[in-house]
């Protein structure tokens, strides 16, 4: 028998009292965890909606969300909201304006009225000077893009987190938990929105997607797969700009292809490719292939006497640019007074700022951006990395080197970064044009047959009416010289503009159904070039935040949200569904 003193009863005692103390905290523990709460509650999130992507789109969704009288919150994996319209993109395309509605009508709106303006949006653009009627309307300074979709998200008391990298998806069965960061914070919420350009929380739920340019033959299409368009053939009977750097029939100098020699010494395949050309075989033109449009920097770029100057990249070699020596040869060789635009169509902004686009040698970098959809982040960041330092370089090459007409050198020099705009970057936008990366593969597909309109996708949710507008795929060798393969700038023959169907939106149900993608969603690769722009985008967006608040509220997946409900909602809200629109 053991036998205990008085100070040992004490001390079993007190021992007792803090096990059961532990015990009950470990208890209570548990039950917080079953009742959604986490240990530590820093890196718990909770909401109804989760916007993964704080994009234009994003931020639509959001701020859609929340009116509805929802907690929504945006995850995004950068420090910046707005995605390309707030990083570069700052001549917006739209196609028609009269297609446009709600909150990206609203956005807009707002935009230009802290300029004294006021956008026509039932009138359509006009062209000038025989180019598209793209847009022009929007052209606006990057940092008031954002500051506008700041104040938007926050009047709408929208909790925003930055630097909200995915790491994980927790799913149980076909619905989504809960997605977590590298940081270890967790998002759960009934309803999740991917807004991102790359499609990552939809790949990481493990939802149907592709990277292919699926050929010809799937869909029935025409400028699918491998193609090479009539119009960027190489030749050297290209026609004389008028003021407006366009040629008759209205393509620009900046789209100008010549049957350059792709080989370090010219005429010798054994002394291998010049740099930014790529290895590979042609290929049959409509066969299926990899590969995505090409990415680039849209840049900021001023004349302001206070402008940043723009350097050089550390490794900035000129033999580098010998394809684009032979460029301006093959240009001078045809008697073409080139300036600067040659290299970059670049369209005013307010304020002494000018918005850079590409060119055939101009920001774009084919084939580099092939790894970027499916890279980890640090992948990312060095593929950004070489984007920059290529037209760093581009630019330095423009400025300096004396194969460059001084014209152009003269021109370029006049150019810097200006000094309020990305300034936690050196002036350097910090989002990367991600203009095609992974697409869904779900029950609907938006094929040419819908954008051309020779059918009709059910269920709008909202109108697309640009053209048909793919980047280069690849820059290669085909016939002994160098050309652009998978660029296409057409139109539609002509069509109005066509509905985007809301069962491209959402997944297949067995896959994941409380989830909607809104920028990689489920398009040919064709067709997506037209649907691709950022206020089709918001549109789209906030139409899947409408649809996930009555998922949520009638408790069913979102692939059985009722459509006649949801329609009503959207008409109310001022969203556009059909052509012509009312």
């Amino acid at each position: 028998m053991v036998m205990f003193t008085k100070s040992r009863l004490a001390c079993f005692h007190w021992w007792r009292r803090f096990a059961d103390t532990v015990k009950n905290f470990l208890a209570l523990l548990q039950l917080l965890s079953c009742l959604g709460f986490a240990a530590n509650a820093a890196n718990f999130i909770e909401a109804d909606v989760c916007i993964y992507g704080g994009t234009s789109g994003g931020v639509a969704a959001a701020v859609q969300a929340a009116r509805m009288g929802k907690r929504a919150v945006i995850a995004e994996p950068g420090r910046h909201l707005g995605g390309m319209t707030a990083g570069g993109l700052s001549a917006v395309d739209i196609g028609d304006p009269r297609t446009v509605g709600g909150i990206a009508r609203e956005y807009f709106t707002r935009l230009v009225a802290s300029y004294g303006q006021k956008l026509e949006w039932d009138k359509p653009f006009v062209s000038t000077g025989g180019g598209p009627a793209t847009g022009g309307a929007y052209s606006i300074e990057p940092h008031v893009a954002e500051r506008v979709f700041t104040e938007m998200a926050r009047e709408a008391k929208v909790a925003v987190h930055f630097n909200a990298r995915l790491a994980s998806v927790k799913k149980s069965g076909a619905r989504i938990m809960e997605l977590v960061t590298e940081d270890g914070t967790v998002f759960r919420a009934k309803m999740f929105i991917d807004a991102t350009y790359e499609g990552d929380l939809m790949a990481k739920a493990g939802v149907s997607c592709t990277l292919m340019r699926e050929g010809n033959a799937k869909y029935g299409e025409r400028y699918n797969g491998i193609y090479y368009d009539a119009k960027y053939q190489p030749r050297s009977n290209h026609l004389k700009p008028g003021a407006n750097g366009r040629v008759k029939g209205g393509q620009g100098v900046w789209d100008r292809d010549f049957p350059l020699d792709p080989y370090v010494v010219p005429g010798n395949p054994k002394s291998g490719l010049l740099p930014f050309v790529q290895a590979g075989e042609p290929g049959s033109p409509g066969e299926p292939a990899p590969g995505v449009q090409a990415y680039c920097f849209r840049l900021c770029l001023t004349t302001n006497a206070n402008r940043i100057p723009i350097a050089p990249p550390p490794d900035y070699d000129p033999k580098r640019y010998e394809l684009v020596a032979r460029f301006i040869a093959a240009c001078q060789a045809i008697g073409d007074d080139m300036d600067l635009r040659w290299f970059s169509k670049h369209d005013p902004l307010p304020n002494g700022k000018w918005d850079f686009n590409t060119a055939t040698f101009g920001g774009n970098l084919p084939g580099a951006s092939w790894d970027w959809p499916e890279a980890g982040y640090a992948r990312r960041e060095q593929i950004a990395k070489e984007h920059e330092n290529y037209h760093r370089g581009l630019l330095h090459f423009l400025a300096t080197d004396p194969r460059v007409p001084v014209k152009v050198r003269e021109d370029m020099k006049r150019f810097g970064l200006p000094r309020d705009e990305f300034t936690d970057n050196g002036g350097w936008p910090h989002q990367l044009y991600i203009r095609e990366a992974r697409r869904m593969v779900s029950d609907l597909v938006i094929t040419e047959h819908h954008t051309f309109v020779r059918q009709v996708a059910p269920n709008s949710v909202s109108l697309g009416s640009y053209g048909t507008d793919t980047h280069e795929i690849r820059r290669i060798v085909k016939d002994g010289v160098v050309i652009r393969e998978g660029k296409t700038a057409g139109g539609r023959d002509g069509a109005p503009p066509y509905q985007i169907g809301y069962a491209a939106i959402v997944p297949k149900q067995n896959e994941c159904e409380n989830l909607f993608v809104t920028f990689a969603l489920s398009a040919s690769h064709t067709a997506f070039s037209s649907i691709r722009m950022e206020p089709v985008f918001m549109v789209t967006s906030q139409s899947a935040a409408t649809a996930a608040c009555f998922a949520m509220d009638d408790k069913v997946p979102v692939q059985q949200v009722i459509y006649a409900k949801l329609r009503g909602r959207l008409l109310k809200d001022g969203q556009k569904l059909a052509w012509p629109a009312k």
